[in-house]
């Protein structure tokens, strides 16, 4: 390493350690005040994109905003966002919404939602989100565990799903952002640009202050439920100190400093990042919402997860945050794009090559920088155009990502920042450094936070294969929860001695990175008694051009199997260039032999990479995704492991059921 780069990674963690004092977004206020002092400072900057032809928009109706052509974004500047705001606040107090009363938050991410929750802070209002996903028994439970007095949900099919259960719910009033039909007779339902509209008609403005000075930085801003993988969700109770320190902790990290490299990219107010994650999810709110917003950049609205790839080439952001799933879709549309030339594959297979070299290494010889360059003009300038031409920085947080895709993006010139989080630390814990990331790492804790590691979960035999400090991560600071909403047994359960336990095994190096490793339940203990972390054999397979989604199982059984669900487009073009007949429905192609052949030679590959009883011994093949809409992945993409072992349990029973029987082919 070059003495120069030697003195800027010494010298990061000294400058966060002074930072804050001389940064104008850093301070501790409500997110009211948060959001005040930001439009003071970017009042004519813009705020937010907002693409038309997408929704119906009450705001578009009620003449507050003006309809956007279809496909194209439209701005609105900090100034009117406010606007938008301050009335919307107003007419929650028109409405009866008091300081401390819970509102629920049931929509897509979209430039209301980041309106509203901010109307909300502002009217002293606390903040509960519901994933869209969401079923009318969830609906029930999810407002009616905080006892919430009122909802915003986004259209007609939202608001019938509360409907269908307001008789078990306390709701004095029903806000819906789109146009809806029917329930003229409702005073209690209003669209949101009626909300508007009454806000409109007060004269707030000499209110707001009181308004603002009615919530102390400690008390209650936020209740998020965990999703949850497993079991009934628990309300995380944030507050506006514990949220208001998180975004601080990683402004520190990733904001601007006195210290940085100019040629290093940061994010401040220069930025426009595009938002597709649930905002219900606290990931998303904080690391795409609260500190954009604090930060005076842009956010525009990706109108689904489906049109990402579009919304890229239009906003042409600087910035994503996403999580692991997302970025393994891009490498995975890169294959697409070269596959069906021989030619175009060997570049791209060379020029992967060429960039993980690069991101390894901190000296590169003349030889190198030349074969770099080739790559360059021949596919990473092209890879970059096709997320816009923009990005800067990707983050990454809510899952683990493949230190492989992390350094074929840093290779490249596109900085993929892995964190760690969880929703009762507001929630980031950590987070890689932009003067030093170091792929397959989640960073050190960021600023203000304090980690420990209780090594008396794991057994010797776990401790053997991992260097540094390894176990359960224990986490203290500033941004951490106190608990649970009316849940005094989780809280208690949660915390030993003050340290908040995440459930996580994690390592620690010498240099203060943290690597994940699994989560503690989720580790299989075969009937050998050998412990076997699934996660790090999974991502293994992240840039698998023939293997989408895959689940490694074992518990309690003599080896490691695994539940896969191929890549069907791949399947499709290698049959096609080597004339396999296949079947037309994607279970028979499950069953197909040679499909079964070629998956493995997959498997094959990565399990010459893993210890013997590591090793995936046989597997079956899945015919459908694994998607939140199927109950199998969580909001944020995670696997439901429970009820994927449930789902399919023939396949896992024919695994297991006679272990003489070769499941995987002959060769």
């Amino acid at each position: 390493m070059a003495d120069s780069e030697e003195s800027d990674v010494s010298n990061w963690r000294e400058a966060e350690s002074r930072h804050g004092t001389d940064d104008e977004v850093i301070g501790v206020s409500t997110l009211g005040r948060l959001f005040e002092g930001s439009t003071s400072r970017n009042r004519d900057r813009n705020a937010q994109l907002y693409k038309g032809g997408v929704y119906d928009r009450s705001l578009v109706s009620e003449g507050v905003i003006d309809a956007s052509a279809a496909g194209r974004y439209s701005p609105l500047t900090y100034n009117e966002m406010q606007h938008i705001v301050h009335n919307l606040a107003a007419g929650f107090r028109d409405m009866g919404i008091e300081p401390g009363d819970r509102v629920g938050l049931f929509a897509s991410t979209r430039m209301e939602w980041a309106q509203v929750d901010f109307a909300l802070h502002v009217a002293g209002g606390v903040v509960t989100t519901v994933y869209t996903e969401s079923s009318p028994e969830q609906v029930q439970f999810l407002l009616g565990d905080c006892s919430a007095s009122a909802v915003v949900v986004e259209n007609q099919e939202l608001l019938e799903r509360v409907l269908a259960v307001e008789d078990q719910l306390d709701l004095s009033l029903i806000v819906v952002m789109d146009e809806y039909a029917g329930y003229d007779d409702r005073e209690d339902i209003l669209t949101l640009g009626e909300l508007h509209r009454r806000g409109e008609g007060i004269s707030w403005p000499l209110q707001l202050e009181s308004w603002l000075n009615e919530r102390d930085v400690d008390d209650l801003a936020s209740i998020i439920y965990t999703s949850g993988t497993t079991g009934k969700p628990k309300g995380v109770r944030l507050t506006h100190r514990q949220l208001r320190s998180n975004i601080n902790q990683t402004r520190t990290r990733l904001g601007p400093r006195p210290d940085k490299d100019p040629e290093l990219p940061v994010i401040d107010k220069e930025v426009t990042t595009l938002a597709f994650l649930p905002l219900a999810h606290v990931f998303e709110r904080t690391a795409n919402h609260f500190l954009m917003f604090a930060s005076g950049a842009t956010v525009a609205y990706a109108e689904s997860s489906d049109t990402v790839a579009d919304d890229l080439q239009t906003v042409q952001p600087s910035n994503i945050a996403s999580v692991p799933r997302i970025y393994e879709r891009i490498y995975d549309s890169m294959l697409e794009e070269v596959s069906g030339s021989s030619l175009k594959e060997r570049i791209f297979d060379w020029s992967v090559g060429v960039a993980r070299e690069h991101a390894r290494s901190d000296s590169h010889g003349i030889i190198h920088r030349l074969k770099y360059a080739l790559a360059d003009r021949l596919v990473y300038s092209d890879v970059k155009e096709q997320l816009g031409g923009n990005i800067n920085i990707f983050i990454s947080g809510g899952g683990s990502l493949s230190k492989d895709l992390s350094e074929l993006f840093l290779g490249m010139g596109v900085r993929i920042v892995e964190g760690y989080g969880l929703t009762e630390a507001s929630p980031v814990v950590s987070v890689n450094p932009l003067e030093n990331v170091k792929p397959g790492t989640l960073g050190p804790p960021l600023p203000g936070v304090e980690v420990g590691i209780d090594q008396t979960v794991l057994s010797e035999e776990q401790k053997q294969h991992m260097s540094g400090d390894v176990g359960e991560l224990l986490v203290q600071g500033p941004n951490v929860t106190e608990g649970y909403w009316e849940n005094q047994a989780a809280t208690e359960d949660a915390f030993t001695n003050g340290w908040l336990r995440t459930g996580d095994i994690v390592e620690q190096t010498d240099d203060g990175y943290l690597i994940f490793h699994d989560r503690l339940k989720q580790v299989l203990v075969l009937s050998t008694g050998k412990n076997i972390s699934p996660r790090p054999i999974e991502d293994e397979f992240a840039t698998s051009d023939r293997i989408e989604q895959i689940m490694v199982i074992g518990d309690n059984e003599k080896f490691v199997a695994a539940l896969i669900v191929p890549n069907f487009e791949t399947i499709e073009r290698w049959a096609n260039q080597r004339q396999v007949n296949l079947p037309d429905n994607k279970a028979a192609i499950c069953q197909n032999d040679l499909v079964k052949r070629w998956v493995l030679e997959e498997v094959d590959m990565v399990n010459e990479q893993l210890e013997y009883e590591e090793r995936i011994k046989m597997f079956e093949l899945i015919p459908e995704e694994w998607t939140p809409d199927n109950d199998l992945l969580t909001p944020s993409l995670k696997k439901k492991r429970r009820n994927i072992l449930q789902r399919y349990a023939g396949q896992v029973d024919r695994i297991y059921a006679d272990t003489t029987r070769p499941a995987l082919p002959e060769h």
